[in-house]
Order: structure tokens, then sequence, then C-alpha cells
């Protein structure tokens, strides 16, 4: 179990444009610090608001633009931004001073952020208790296609409930997967967002390792998380997933 301390004094100084309107952050380039790395107009820096106690934690900024998103980026953007992403997460993994570094994506009201504009965050744990990160069950499901050795599936076992879609790549990855894995996270996002249920604003993207075999990718959309699965940690599993293959199999392959 992670049981870790969050800074709330930090916490209630940090900006949020979704809920209440306020300035971007990130479309004031001018005046972001810390920056690790730059490519493309992605930006690779550290937190300013650094709630998680004993961690660092890192923001990638997808680019310039603020209301637009993942369905709307060009195939090389796309692969421009994971290849990106995966290179600074993998660094960071094996810089020695962290145990584990989480990478993973908030976009929505529901999701969990308060900034609007696209962007990933990335957080090195120099202690955390991997064994409770994941269970291989949760990527378990129906294989919708496979392309590159790059796997995409409906969960069966979703990790928090409804519909999930994960993705399995093998480790190392050659820039012909990298850029498969790109396809799939682009089409995963798009259906959620523009084709699986009108009032779905919100989803997060998780990004997990195991050990140098594989990636892990998990893209779910967001809502009002269910009740039971809060107070009793029952996961619903729909009735309608072998339409939703169907749906997705018809849209993209």
């Amino acid at each position: 179990m992670n049981i870790i301390d969050f800074d709330t004094r930090i916490g209630s100084q940090k900006p949020n444009s979704i809920l209440r309107g306020e300035a971007c952050p990130f479309c004031d380039r001018e005046r972001l610090a810390n920056i690790v790395a730059e490519e493309d107009g992605m930006i690779l820096l550290r937190n300013k608001y650094n709630v998680i106690v004993g961690a660092d934690q890192f923001v990638l900024i997808e680019g310039r633009e603020c209301q637009t998103d993942m369905p709307d980026y060009s195939q090389a953007k796309m692969h421009r931004l994971i290849a990106f992403g995966l290179h600074h997460w993998q660094t960071l993994l094996h810089s020695g001073r962290y145990e584990e570094v989480l990478f993973f994506k908030n976009f929505g009201p529901l999701s969990g952020g308060t900034i609007r504009h696209p962007h990933m965050q990335l957080v090195g744990f120099p202690k955390l208790d991997k064994d409770s990160l994941y269970q291989p069950e949760y990527f378990e499901g129906q294989l919708l296609t496979e392309r590159d050795s790059v796997a995409m599936i409906l969960s069966s076992h979703p990790s928090v409930g409804f519909w999930e879609l994960n993705l399995k790549a093998p480790l190392p990855l050659s820039p012909k997967q990298t850029n498969t894995l790109a396809d799939f996270i682009q089409i995963s996002v798009d259906y959620f967002m523009h084709h699986f249920n009108h009032r779905c604003q919100s989803y997060n993207i998780f990004f997990y390792h195991e050990a140098d075999k594989q990636i892990m990718v998990k893209i779910m959309p967001r809502y009002a998380t269910s009740p039971l699965y809060i107070g009793y940690g029952i996961r619903f599993r729909p009735t309608s997933l072998g339409e939703a293959a169907e749906e997705i199999k018809k849209l993209y392959f």
C-alpha cells in the first residue's frame, strides 16, 4: 500500500484554468522556469507546484496550443510527442535516483487535473511499493488489433470500472513500434472523446512497465466514480463490451 503526504499549502496555490477560469500558466512560455528539455514546441520542466512530499514532479507541455488535444494532432506530432515522453520517462527510470517513475495524463474536469492546456506528468519516487501499482489482470481482455507487436485490448478486468482500453508493447521499443503505440493512443482518446459517449469530457492515460519486458498503457474515460468502487472496491464490467469492440473495429480498423 502507498500512502503519501500531499502538501496542502502548496496545493492551495495551484492555478486552475478548468474550474476557475484562471490564466493558463503553460501559455505564458516566457515565464516558464526549470526547463529540462525542449523539442518541437514540447517542453519538459520541473513542476512549480511540487505537492507530493518526497517526490520529484515534472510536467510535459505537449505544445503551444491551449485549446487542442491528442485527437486534433497530426500523426507526425503524435509520434513526436509519445517518443519524447517515453524517452524522458525511461531516462528518469534509469537515472538511479528513483525506485519508480509514474507517467500519466489528466485531461478534463473529471480527470483530476487543473489545467486545460494539454500536458502530461512524470513523478519520480525515491521509494514506492511497486507491487501495489497494478495487477496483471487489469490488462486482460479482448484483442481489437495488433500491429508491429503492439496490441490494443478492450479490458475485461477494468482497474476502476466500465470501459478501459489497454495497450501492450514489448521492450525495447523500435521507432516503428513507438509510432504504432502513439497511433493506438490517439485512436483510443479519439474514440472516448468523440464516439463513445457524448457526455465524455475527461480521460486519463496511465503508462506502466513490467521490468524491461514490456510497456502497458491504460486509457480510460472519466466520469463521477462509482460509489461502490469508492466505498467497497467493487469494479463493474459492462455487458456491452462486445458492442464496443465491434464499434472500435468498424471505426478504425
